[in-house]
């Protein structure tokens, strides 16, 4: 995208909301020499799903490493109200465990913590939740990966490339599984995403990284419309112009 000033959407639905359950302000982030964000604001009010778009590299993981404290900010800051669950990247399950030792991992320290609350969001883990992670399919570790995550209680969820390297089908039954955490358990999501039609379909409002800055962020209605977003992004224009 060739101007970033120019590209930010200024509307109410881009604006950050105040008092939300993940707010980001002014970050940097360097690694040595190199700075991984520059300048970065974001947030995530209760009961939303937001969307973190951007190419490979873009500093997508980053941002949520600085939210879970594994990383640390040369300045600005990144806060979180309550507790934050990641999904990580890749799934990163423990082959050799059954589902539920897998969940179990998730409970943060309480690994008496029942399952059963995560079955009933998900019910298809109660099928499999003696076999081992590494024989299930891998939509299916995506779901465990969440699951995991759910287990912590979380107030809002980072789900870090829900879409990555699974056939569309699978990706579709992921995202209902997402909506309905989000409108029936009022669980705030922060989707971090290459595929950004996945993205704009399932979220309200997004924000698009590239390089380490902010370049764009609007409601996903206003995004999908743009022309410049779109052929970034989409695979094409659409006639509308930011």
């Amino acid at each position: 995208m060739s101007d970033p000033a120019k590209a930010t959407v200024k509307t109410p639905a881009s604006q950050p909301r105040e008092h939300g359950v993940i707010e980001v302000s002014d970050l940097v982030v360097r690694y040595g020499a190199a700075t991984a964000l520059q300048g970065v604001s974001l947030s995530v009010g209760a009961g939303e799903m937001v969307a973190l778009v951007g190419p490979n590299g873009a500093g997508k993981s980053t941002l949520v490493d600085t939210l879970s404290r594994v990383v640390r900010p040369a300045s600005g800051h990144a806060r979180v109200k309550g507790r934050l669950a990641h999904v990580p990247e890749g799934r990163q399950l423990f082959g050799e465990l059954s589902v539920e030792d897998n969940l179990r991992i998730g409970a943060w320290g309480q690994r008496d913590r029942d399952p059963e609350p995560v079955y009933e969001v998900l019910p298809d883990l109660r099928d499999f939740a003696r076999r081992k992670a590494a024989a299930l399919s891998g939509g299916q570790q995506q779901m465990v990966a969440i699951g995991r995550a759910l287990m912590a209680r979380p107030d809002v969820i980072a789900v870090d490339e829900l879409s990555l390297g699974l056939a569309p089908k699978v990706v579709s039954d992921l995202a209902a599984h997402l909506r309905t955490l989000n409108s029936e358990r009022g669980m705030a999501v922060l989707l971090i995403e290459q595929n950004a039609r996945l993205a704009f379909e399932l979220c309200s409002r997004a924000y698009v990284l590239e390089a380490g800055r902010m370049v764009v962020s609007g409601s996903c209605e206003e995004l999908a419309r743009s022309n410049e977003v779109a052929r970034a992004y989409l695979g094409g224009g659409t006639g509308d112009e930011l």
